[in-house]
């Protein structure tokens, strides 16, 4: 029997209810209602037209197509025309998702994702050859070594990227702002991203980077605050998002937990039961509502960040820096078919703590602070009191410690210095506040 004969016994529907056994409640019940059948029919003039495009592809096509390549490549076909984030999981892109989650997987160093046909990069990672490279979010891939994109799967462009660690590969891309395509060379490597990285700043403020959200994230970030605090008192926080393309959901909450004594965190909702979850803070707090947070974003944040740059600015604790994120408010779940192929299925949207469903909108940050350039202007010599002959004389003048820079440029990078900034200023209104509190107190 050929498959368009199998598939026209669907018309039966004593036959529809056992092929279709596999599925949690059966398409035909016994109980249904003459609304709830109506939309649960299959559709059997486009079931007739998929068989009839079966055959044809079978007894007309230039060469011999096997049956099961057919059915998979109509698998896939059914996931791309979802949405950019559904995908059908062969056992070689099943098994890079599941080393990217866990922190160490092959390629370049980027996530990408699809748009008109062609690869965007969402953001490159942290201390990848993509990165030193010089390979930007927003970046159009166009070209794969020498092979066009335009059309091609994520799963082949995944491929394509994967290789020998030490091989390179020449990336065409179209960049806003250039006059025409750059060609970026990478060297391939084996990726191993450490999500959380932290280091201080000027003034006791703490600086936390998430590079992107895996399985152990929380736990890394408890560690690296851990860290922060044994080398001073923390009088703010820098907590850097940029260029982070997600992860695991879990995770995201594990990082606002740290921040958040109480209240919602994030909640989703989809079309199952499941997938309508709701996360809360509890009083695990890491860092308390005393300490400033300054929360950076780019256009490379998405999914994960904006789950937690989305609570954090919701709930009033963190003031929001940058530019608009990437607007990526839907969740992803993998569901097994087997031990080696999966769904990527996008199975609900998720909120923030105030409803605001962010897809395709970003997080708008409290400050706008656009990327620049930051060049020192020469001081000059100028005259100052000082330098005049016969200047009364300050007993209290301290001399300026040569050592000291008079500016702080933070490696010129201009976002993360308006951060700072601000940080500093808040130290300072804080400070003086509680001298005046003080001086109140002692007074009566």
């Amino acid at each position: 029997m050929t498959l368009k004969q199998q598939l026209s016994c669907l018309t039966k529907p004593l036959l529809l209810g056992c092929l279709l056994s596999g599925l949690a409640t059966p398409l035909f019940a016994a109980t249904a209602t003459p609304e709830d059948e109506a939309v649960k029919t299959i559709p059997l003039e486009e079931i007739r037209l998929f068989t009839e495009v079966f055959e044809r592809i079978k007894n007309a096509y230039v060469e011999p197509v096997d049956d099961a390549k057919l059915l998979e490549d109509a698998v896939r076909g059914m996931l791309a025309g979802l949405d950019p984030h559904s995908a059908y999981l062969e056992p070689e892109a099943f098994s890079d998702l599941q080393s990217h989650t866990s922190g160490e997987f092959g390629g370049l160093g980027i996530e990408i994702g699809l748009e008109d046909g062609f690869i965007r990069v969402i953001a490159p990672i942290d201390d990848t050859p993509a990165q030193r490279a010089g390979v930007k979010a927003g970046d159009l891939i166009i070209k794969l070594g020498d092979q066009p994109v335009q059309g091609m799967g994520l799963a082949d462009a995944v491929k394509l990227m994967r290789g020998k660690p030490g091989s390179e590969l020449v990336l065409t891309v179209v960049r806003e702002g250039e006059d025409k395509p750059l060609e970026i060379v990478v060297v391939r490597d084996i990726i191993r991203v450490a999500s959380v990285k932290q280091r201080m700043l000027d003034g006791g403020i703490g600086y936390l980077r998430i590079t992107q959200f895996q399985v152990n994230t929380g736990q890394d970030l408890q560690s690296a605050i851990t860290k922060l605090k044994a080398e001073n008192e923390l009088s703010g926080v820098v907590l850097d998002l940029r260029n982070n393309p997600g992860g695991v959901l879990r995770a995201a909450v594990d990082v606002c937990d740290a921040f958040l004594d109480q209240g919602l965190i994030v909640y989703t909702q989809g079309r199952v039961a499941n997938s309508e979850l709701r996360y809360n803070a509890t009083q695990n707090t890491l860092i308390d509502n005393s300490v400033p947070i300054v929360v950076l974003i780019n256009q490379g944040s998405a999914s994960a960040s904006e789950i937690v740059a989305g609570a954090l600015q919701d709930q009033g604790r963190a003031v929001i820096m940058g530019v608009d994120s990437f607007g990526k408010g839907s969740v992803q779940t993998i569901l097994p078919l087997t031990r080696q192929r999966a769904l990527k299925l996008t199975t609900a949207r998720y909120y923030t703590p105030l409803g605001r469903s962010i897809q395709a909108q970003g997080i708008v940050p409290d400050v706008y602070v656009a990327e620049a350039d930051v060049n020192l202007k020469e001081s000059g010599n100028f005259i100052k009191e000082r330098d005049l002959s016969g200047h009364l004389e300050n007993a209290r003048v301290k001399e300026p410690d040569p050592s000291e820079p008079q500016v702080s440029i933070v490696e010129n990078d201009f976002q993360l210095y308006e951060a700072l900034n601000l940080l500093k200023g808040l130290a300072i209104v804080k400070s003086a506040a509680s001298r005046q509190s003080q001086d109140g107190t002692q007074a009566q």
